[in-house]
C-alpha cells in the first residue's frame, strides 16, 4: 500500500487516478494499491503542512502494524508527499523534516505543470520559479476545450505519452549538477521515478 498526500486538490489526484486506472504494470502480479490520504481535505496543503500530516500518519500506521503483528511490506507502509516549490520558502525545511520522519517526497520545480509539460516537449532553461511560465506553455492551457478547467488532468492529455515525458524529464534534470540541492533545481521533477519505481507503472 502506498499512501500519498498531494499539495493540489485537483491536478495531482486527477493525474494519479488516470495512470493507476490505465497504466501498464512492470509486474502485473505486483499491483500497488494507491490511496490519496488527504483527498477530501481542503486546507493545510503547503509542503510543510503535508509533511507534518504525513509524518503523523506514518507513525500511526506503524503503530497499527505493530499492534497487529504484521510482517514484511505490510508492516512498513510507504507514505509519500507530492509537492512543488512554487516559491514556498519552507520547502527546504519540509524536505528535511520528511527525511527525518521517513516520509518520501516526489518534487517538482517550479510546479507539477512542468511534469505535465514534459509529456509534450523537451524543457530547457529556467522558469525562475514562476509556475505560470510553465503552465502557459501547455498546449491545452488556452484556446481549447481542455482550458475550461486547466487544473484538471484529462486522459487525452497524458495517455500514450509516458515514455516521452520520462525521457524529457531525465534530460531536463540532467541540466543540474549533483551538487545542486533538489529544491534549487529549476526546472525539475522526479514524478517519472515515482510512477515507475513506486507505482510500478511501465507505461500509460
Amino acid at each position: 500500500m502506498v499512501f500519498v498526500f498531494t499539495e493540489g486538490e485537483v491536478t495531482e489526484p486527477s493525474y494519479l487516478d488516470i495512470i493507476t486506472e490505465a497504466g501498464a504494470l512492470k509486474n502485473p502480479a505486483a499491483k500497488v494499491e494507491l490511496r490519496i490520504a488527504n483527498r477530501k481535505k481542503k486546507s493545510d496543503r503547503k509542503p510543510i503542512d503535508l509533511v507534518e500530516m504525513a509524518a503523523d500518519f506514518l507513525r500511526e500506521k506503524t503503530r497499527e502494524a505493530k499492534r497487529a503483528k504484521l510482517k514484511g511490506a505490510a508492516a512498513q507502509p510507504q507514505v509519500w508527499c507530492l509537492f512543488d516549490h512554487d516559491n514556498d520558502p519552507r520547502v527546504p525545511e519540509a524536505m528535511k523534516l520528511a527525511k527525518e520522519a521517513g516520509v518520501h517526497v516526489a518534487f517538482s520545480h517550479p510546479c507539477f505543470e512542468v511534469w505535465r509539460l514534459a509529456h509534450y516537449k523537451a524543457i530547457t532553461g529556467s522558469f525562475d520559479g514562476v509556475c505560470d511560465l510553465a503552465a502557459d506553455r501547455l498546449p491545452f492551457h488556452r484556446g481549447s476545450e481542455d482550458a475550461a478547467n486547466p487544473k484538471l488532468v484529462l486522459p487525452g492529455q497524458v495517455l500514450g505519452r509516458f515514455t516521452q515525458a520520462r525521457d524529457n524529464a531525465r534530460r531536463m534534470n540532467d541540466q543540474h549538477g549533483d551538487h545542486v540541492p533538489k529544491f534549487d533545481r529549476d526546472p525539475y521533477t522526479d514524478m517519472h521515478t515515482f510512477v515507475e519505481d513506486v507505482l510500478g507503472i511501465a507505461s500509460y
